[in-house]
């Protein structure tokens, strides 16, 4: 899922996009995966979102870092699929992908309410990622069920009953939690003691990835485009 760290879950290939979209958002990327920010030295950490295996992604925190990911999704040519009860939220994804010829908007992205839909099958070709931005403690309303199909979780805080969607993700990602949220974290991961306060003490470009064996502080980054599009990067929604 990170590369260089757990190798065995896949590694994402390239995928087509237009010129017009990879000028919009400026992903930052290669064939390891999605880079999604830096490590403690400036090196490149990637991200395998996309990839040959159905895959689950937790993600606490805010709703600047859950767009970003799907934009950059998109940016690699995959098909966006957001189920939230907070639509006008994600109209900065309809704004990214732009619009056709006929002026209609490209349809790489859809955004829905938070109730069962057939979705489409997602291919080497065209992945799928399904954006579940619901209540602290999600339903299985869509959940991975083939290759090159991911669910990505928002969860808008860590409740006790989300413990089985977290801990059993592929990958979690945690962005700054309050003191009692990271307690309960610790318990969840069981985290010795620092980590736990690291984790109540993250600066809002920061976030903790963390799957097993994973323990991994990454410092986000976002593009110009995504800055024209989001606004500067922040903790909160």
């Amino acid at each position: 899922m990170l590369e260089n760290k757990a190798a065995d879950l896949g590694v994402a290939p390239e995928f087509t996009v237009s010129p017009e979209m990879l000028d919009e958002i400026s992903p930052s990327g290669d064939r390891g995966g999605m880079v999604l920010g830096c490590g403690a030295h400036g090196e490149p950490l990637s991200v395998s979102v996309l990839r040959n295996a159905p895959t689950r992604i937790a993600l606490v925190g805010g709703l600047y870092l859950a767009r970003q990911l799907a934009m950059r999704a998109m940016a690699t040519g995959a098909w966006v699929v957001v189920a939230t009860g907070r639509p006008a939220a994600w109209h900065a994804l309809t704004r990214a992908a732009g619009q056709g010829p006929d002026g209609r908007p490209v349809p790489l992205v859809q955004i829905r309410r938070l109730t069962p839909v057939e979705l489409p099958r997602g291919s080497e070709d065209g992945p799928l990622l399904v954006v579940h931005d619901g209540t602290a403690v999600p339903q299985e309303l869509f959940p991975p069920r083939s290759p090159w199909q991911t669910t990505l979780y928002v969860l808008p805080y860590l409740h006790p009953q989300a413990a089985s969607t977290v801990t059993g993700a592929d990958l979690a990602l945690i962005q700054r939690l309050p003191v009692g949220q990271a307690q309960l974290a610790g318990r969840m991961w069981r985290l010795r003691p620092h980590l736990v306060q690291q984790l109540s003490s993250l600066s809002d470009d920061m976030a903790i990835a963390v799957g097993p064996n994973l323990w991994l502080p990454i410092r986000l980054i976002t593009t110009p485009g995504e800055q024209q599009l989001l606004g500067p990067i922040r903790r909160g929604d």
